[in-house]
């Protein structure tokens, strides 16, 4: 959560410094970071892509991208997301990590076209689980079909930080020799198995790893740094790093971090083994306590956690990843509350109705058939896009009906958060100043990354999770409306 509400000045110091260090990639933007940057700290994300291109140009910038879903919880027309696109390409982003909640390589389609039309790097990621249906063959066979769609590199995105050594070395040994494209490897340490999964991953041969920063790293966000070069000192593939700047940078964001202490929370840089139990990401298992407490529902933490695995099955053994991971997450707490299946939350109907797209596995026939009744709907086979109509130009008008600047950038942030874009644009009376970056000793000439081919990545990534940013479904059973407040968690 601290990651999301740093802001663009915070950054200024460090980005330079990062640039020189040699990394392969540095995450800089995407995921949950745009809506923050809107919702919480008042700034046009555009703007601090450009800043951060203009001060850290030569190492190459990554961004999350959610496939059809852009970086919100729903799809777009094909329009929207390829102008999307367009404005993160020519805005200086280099590598766009694009993946689907559920794994369906349809939902991808347009960003990869997208991405490569405007001369980008398109990295088609592989969200980890484990389920009867998500097998390493599986995974192999979605490599192979996204390096046919014209990917650069496949990325296995392990959100919860789930994947096992063994299983690492074989899913990368097995594509390596399956799918002639960089493999990358992101994970985190929630469950304390990042490390060791990063090195049998890089005895496997996996392209590169991408790791933090302490006091951003460990617990639920990426493995440090420091800890990997460690751990891999006399390994032929050991990259070379200057770990004096590496503990420089640690300590200006020792400093970033005390500023933010009131985001931060110590249950965020612990292992948890639970996670391997309930498959839950780090972030998401971290605020759902809160979550709880707000609907008075402390004392079912347990039990609504243990109702997590059932309601991924009866959806189809979705991976739990932004949005999936929050619409698992309610029906669960749902299911505690009112009885399983007595009520069902809209996004999971939409679910169960194939509106988010074809799932790994089969829905529960029961809870299709309560659906179906209770919708009057069919499920459909279609890629959900297909059933949009473009809406680009609608959101043009929009925008300029509103008052908002003229442009495709504008356009596409108020496709999905037109509330928050109208709050920036708003006249204020007097703006407080821009909060500074930390005074605490900065590095003479460093930086962090994704590392080179040859040898481990090393990415400054910072955790996701975003809370705070609370999303209020409703679903009405026996005429009676009911309403749940739902903080949303980037996975």
């Amino acid at each position: 959560m601290a990651a999301t509400r740093m802001t663009t000045a915070q950054m200024l110091e460090p980005a330079p410094i990062l640039d020189e260090m040699g990394f392969a990639g540095l995450e800089t933007w995407g995921g949950a970071t745009i809506d923050s940057c809107l919702r919480f700290l008042n700034e046009n994300p555009f703007d601090r892509l450009r800043t951060l291109k203009k001060i850290a140009p030569k190492t190459p910038q990554l961004m999350l991208l959610r496939g059809q879903n852009i970086v919100q919880y729903t799809s777009f027309p094909d329009d929207v997301v390829e102008a999307f696109v367009h404005c993160t390409c020519a805005n200086g982003q280099d590598i766009l990590r694009i993946f689907d909640a559920l794994n369906d390589v349809r939902n991808l389609e347009t960003s990869i076209k997208a991405t490569k039309k405007y001369g980008k790097h398109a990295r088609g990621e592989l969200c980890y689980t484990i389920s009867p249906v998500h097998t390493v063959e599986n995974f192999v066979k979605m490599g192979i079909e996204l390096e046919k769609m014209g990917c650069d590199s496949i990325g296995i995105k392990d959100m919860s930080g789930i994947l096992q050594p063994q299983i690492a070395y074989k899913l990368v040994k097995e594509l390596k020799s399956k799918v002639g494209l960089p493999i990358a490897l992101h994970t985190h340490d929630t469950a304390g198995l990042g490390a060791a999964a990063y090195l049998a991953a890089i005895d496997a041969g996996v392209d590169c790893v991408e790791v933090s920063i302490v006091p951003f790293a460990n617990g639920t966000s990426q493995p440090d740094t420091q800890r990997m070069l460690a751990l891999l000192e006399g390994h032929p593939r050991c990259p070379k790093f200057d770990t004096e700047k590496l503990a420089q940078l640690r300590d200006y964001f020792t400093g970033v971090y005390k500023q933010l202490e009131k985001f931060t929370s110590p249950a965020n840089e612990r292992v948890d083994s639970d996670i391997l139990i309930f498959q839950v990401p780090g972030g998401m298992l971290s605020n759902f306590r809160t979550q709880l407490k707000e609907q008075g529902m402390s004392d079912k933490f347990n039990e609504v956690v243990r109702e997590i695995p059932v309601v991924r099955e009866a959806l189809g053994w979705i991976p739990l990843v932004t949005p999936t991971s929050q619409i698992v997450g309610t029906q669960a707490m749902m299911n505690v509350k009112f009885g399983r299946w007595k009520m069902i939350c809209q996004p999971a109907q939409d679910i169960a109705l194939g509106k988010y797209g074809r799932t790994p596995g089969p829905i529960n026939p029961a809870v299709l058939a309560q659906v179906e009744k209770a919708t009057g709907k069919k499920s459909i086979t279609e890629r959900p896009a297909d059933l949009l109509s473009p809406g680009l130009e609608n959101y043009r008008k929009q925008a300029a009906e509103k008052g908002l600047p003229a442009g495709d950038e504008i356009a596409v942030l108020y496709a999905m958060f037109p509330q928050q874009v109208q709050d920036l644009y708003k006249p204020k009376a007097a703006a407080p100043a821009a909060p500074v970056a930390v005074s605490t000793p900065a590095p003479a000439a460093a930086g962090t990354t994704t590392a080179p081919a040859a040898a481990p990545s090393a990415a400054a990534q910072p955790a996701k999770t975003i809370s705070g940013s609370a999303r209020k479904l409703f679903v009405t059973v026996n005429g009676k409306r009911h309403d749940v407040t739902v903080e949303t968690i980037e996975g």
